[in-house]
């Protein structure tokens, strides 16, 4: 009889927690739950980043991730994961082409994006932004004997190449529609057409060229790219994470704003960006620029 009543009691608490779990009304039913904070505090957290572009987002030979948008979402889900008491997350890392961001956010295959994520209007529709965290500018990459691209204009007629579903070289084809626009999956696949003579630049962040610079010294140079005399844009990168996810947000931001504090920041940018050639501090969570 007694074992019977054990058999009974513990079928009725399996029911319950299967009861709980779906409903969401246990702790560990929100911890298990969807979003970025539920995963911190669950103990496992899927970032997304590049995987080629070097002294940003970069998977080296043995696996590891390198780079400083790593080191940023590194530090801002730990922060998040010490302010609230939870132990460090375990990080698996997910390569976040471009043109797959917001599609990757939306569908919970990444908690978060940093990514060389520029924010604009159209990608704020999409999915939330913490950050801004830095302001690069856009700029152009070429062959180290060219002489003839100095800025802008020389561009006109010229091949340019950007990848797929980024901004800056669909800006530069609205500014001189003489542009021959070509485009990769890549900004690796970009840098070995410039190497091969197959296009005449490149374009995109300041950030990202200079690290392809500095991973092939006397190759390549970087040309700076203004239009009356100030930089052709600027670009806040942000971090990107599930649509409405406010509280996930504020998060994110409130450990920007602590990696700015305690001298992280500057850390990462000597480590990575060449003592941080090119880059400006941000102040997380305005976006006023969007208006």
């Amino acid at each position: 009889m007694n074992r019977t009543v054990r058999i009974t009691a513990a079928a009725s608490a399996a029911i319950l927690g299967l009861t709980l779990t779906a409903c969401g009304g246990s702790s560990d039913g929100d911890a298990a739950g969807e979003g970025l904070l539920a995963h911190i505090e669950s103990g496992s957290v899927t970032l997304g980043t590049k995987f080629d572009q070097p002294g940003l987002g970069l998977r080296e030979a043995d696996g590891s991730m390198s780079g400083l948008d790593v080191d940023v979402a590194t530090y801002v889900v730990n922060s998040i994961a010490k302010d609230n008491g939870w132990s460090e997350p375990t990080i698996s890392w997910r390569e976040t082409p471009s043109a797959q961001r917001e599609t990757l956010i939306s569908n919970g295959e990444v908690d978060m994006i940093t990514a060389t994520y520029s924010i604009n209007k159209s990608r704020a529709e999409s999915v939330n932004f913490g950050g801004p965290y830095l302001v690069t500018h856009q700029g152009l990459l070429v062959q180290s004997g060219n002489s003839d691209i100095k800025g802008l204009e020389d561009l006109d007629g010229k091949i340019l190449c950007s990848v797929t579903g980024s901004t800056p070289a669909q800006k530069v084809k609205d500014t001189l529609p003489g542009v021959q626009l070509q485009e990769y999956d890549t900004y690796s696949s970009c840098v070995e057409a410039l190497r091969q003579g197959n296009v005449d630049a490149l374009t995109t962040d300041a950030t990202i060229l200079g690290g392809y610079a500095a991973q092939s010294p006397g190759t390549f140079k970087l040309v700076e790219l203004n239009k009356d005399g100030k930089p052709f844009t600027n670009e806040h990168y942000g971090i990107g994470l599930k649509k409405d996810d406010t509280e996930a947000t504020e998060a994110i931001n409130k450990a920007l704003k602590a990696m700015y504090d305690d001298g992280s920041f500057d850390k990462f940018l000597e480590e990575n960006i060449d003592g941080g050639e090119g880059v400006e501090k941000a102040t997380p969570g305005d976006l006023s620029f969007l208006n």
